[in-house]
């Protein structure tokens, strides 16, 4: 599977500028992940860390989840990996998570995304409320922070890939 990115356009409305980044960098994660076994997914970026390329596929699924089913739409959709219990869940992998899994409930997590995003305009707020806050949330707003979300860890996914085999890119 090669994962084609493109540059979201300089001359786009809003919507569609935040959109296309948002994409880019969904994709950037996915392309970092490329080509890798799943025990190469698995790897631990550096003790005591459990952070891994794997681990940081199934945290975005579960913020995709959060933000986009949650907030945004108001539905009722557990977290996937993470608990009260054990809220870092998504990066404590066993040799039976598979990348196919992972990828999987991802893509799943990003179709209901973006079709929760396209019943709302940027300024329209939220159906459900932030679970700390309590605020609700315009789309804009969900959109900005998921792009600096992806952002961030796709810094770490650059450090863990250039671990794993040297790969270093865009």
């Amino acid at each position: 599977m090669t994962t084609e990115r493109r540059m979201p356009a300089v001359d786009a409305d809003e919507r569609s500028m935040l959109e296309g980044w948002l994409e880019f960098h969904r994709r950037t994660l996915a392309v970092k992940c490329e080509g890798l076994t799943d025990a190469q997914l698995r790897t631990a970026s550096v003790e005591p860390s459990p952070l891994s390329l794997m681990g940081l596929v199934r945290h975005m699924a579960d913020v995709e989840r959060s933000w986009y089913r949650r907030v945004l739409a108001g539905e009722e959709a557990p977290p996937l990996y993470f608990s009260d219990e054990d809220p870092d869940a998504e990066f404590h992998l066993t040799e039976a998570d598979t990348w196919q899994e992972a990828y999987t409930i991802w893509q799943a997590e990003l179709a209901a995304a973006r079709q929760a995003a396209a019943g709302f305009a940027l300024d329209d707020l939220s159906k459900g409320r932030h679970r700390r806050t309590g605020q609700r949330m315009s789309l804009r707003w969900i959109h900005t922070h998921m792009i600096e979300e992806y952002a961030r860890h796709n810094g770490h996914a650059d450090l863990i890939r250039e671990r794993i085999d040297g790969a270093t890119g865009d």
